[in-house]
């Protein structure tokens, strides 16, 4: 990739047992590339999980040069994933996002506009909470309770403020990246919330758009394990908060 400016987006999507998802996710990416000059590179890490996820990526690439393809050497979690591309990434904007593409890629340009019209702000989040989002299609119950209820838990122990830390939908300036994921050391789904503490302790301001959610059923959160680690995590976060 050709030096990148401060405009050029890069997009990371982490990748486990994705095989039935991830080359539609690439084939999205690479059409939206065609729409959106500055979009320059999209970085898939996949972490094994004994499947064809690797190559069902590589097979949706087709030889484009701006779709990379990392495969981690173990499974240690979405956290992990997530760090690997963003340190790797190379664009003045950064994005992750999960592979389901449950935000539908149309968001991208907006948040995109939003840092540039902003050069104060360091990151911008989608918030599925926020009053002008719109939920498509909504999480099953039990999960979209699930995930209130660790929200609280987020914000009872003071480890962020925002009403949605969890939308897998996120952007960051190059430089704002450098500074959180060098940090960071969650390797599980409560990583987000890790992320957006690094920021605020750092001092980065990060702005919440709402967002579209057309929610998959087939999600890779398994509420009583995940769960029960993601709670576990965030014990460490604040454990981690004087330290950072």
């Amino acid at each position: 990739m050709a030096e990148s400016g401060p405009d050029d987006v890069s997009i990371v999507v982490p990748a486990w047992r994705e095989e039935r998802r991830i080359g539609r996710a690439v084939r999205e990416l690479r059409a939206l590339a065609a729409t959106l000059p500055g979009l320059r590179e999209i970085i898939v890490v996949v972490e094994p999980g004994g499947d064809g996820t690797a190559q069902a990526a590589l097979e949706a690439r087709q030889g484009d040069p701006s779709v990379c393809v990392v495969e981690n050497a173990e499974h240690r979690g979405k956290g992990s994933a997530v760090r690997t591309g963003m340190r790797r990434a190379s664009g003045g904007i950064i994005f992750f996002m999960d592979a389901d593409l449950s935000v539908p890629l149309a968001h991208v340009a907006p948040f995109v506009a939003h840092l540039t019209a902003h050069p104060e702000v360091a990151a911008v989040i989608g918030n599925r909470r926020h009053p002008e989002s719109v939920l498509t299609k909504r999480q099953h119950f039990l999960r979209e309770r699930a995930g209130r209820l660790f929200n609280r838990a987020v914000r009872g122990l003071g480890l962020s403020v925002s009403k949605d830390t969890q939308c897998g939908f996120k952007a960051f300036r190059r430089a704002a990246a450098g500074e959180i994921f060098s940090r960071a050391r969650i390797d599980g789904f409560a990583f987000d919330t890790e992320v957006l503490l690094l920021a605020r302790k750092l001092g980065l301001r990060v702005d919440e758009l709402p967002v579209e959610w057309i929610n998959d059923e087939e999600t890779k959160f398994r509420p009583l394990s995940d769960g029960w680690r993601s709670f576990r995590d965030l014990l460490k976060i604040r454990v981690f908060l004087g330290k950072v």
